[in-house]
């Protein structure tokens, strides 16, 4: 795995507020590069220095074997739950719980995603302006 994935992988879980997640594959499609195994195996094999917890399965479910770990954070945090834990299975609510940036945020990521693109490709050519610059 390329040290600039996984700096960027990193980075992008670090901005992921308390009580949000994102799926693996939200990740790597925030970064524009590479998809949900890889952002796992970053995860894996790197991630327990950054909020581990907040990058899941798409379907709510937390990291395989840290799962009472995951539970506990996310009772600390607030993060939304389906089911009841320890009363049967639960699972993160995917749907109340994904991290959804504002606008702040995503400058932020789009940053992060930026970085990884100009060391992995050199300098982004600059997009095209659709208005050309034309003033309301």
């Amino acid at each position: 795995m390329r040290d600039e994935f996984v700096e960027a992988v990193l980075s992008v879980v670090e901005l992921v507020p308390p009580g949000c997640v994102l799926a693996y594959g939200d990740v790597a499609e925030l970064l524009g590069a590479g998809g949900p195994r890889q952002v796992g195996s970053v995860m894996s094999h790197h991630g327990s220095h950054v909020p581990w917890w907040r990058v899941i399965k798409a379907s709510g479910g937390a990291p395989d074997g840290l799962e009472s770990e995951a539970l506990a954070h996310y009772l600390d945090e607030g993060t939304p739950l389906r089911g009841k834990p320890g009363e049967g299975s639960w699972r993160v609510d995917m749907q109340r719980a994904r991290w959804a940036p504002d606008d702040a945020e995503l400058d932020s990521v789009d940053v992060v995603a930026d970085e990884l693109w100009e060391r992995r490709h050199g300098p982004r050519a600059r997009m095209s302006d659709p208005d050309d610059g034309i003033q309301p």
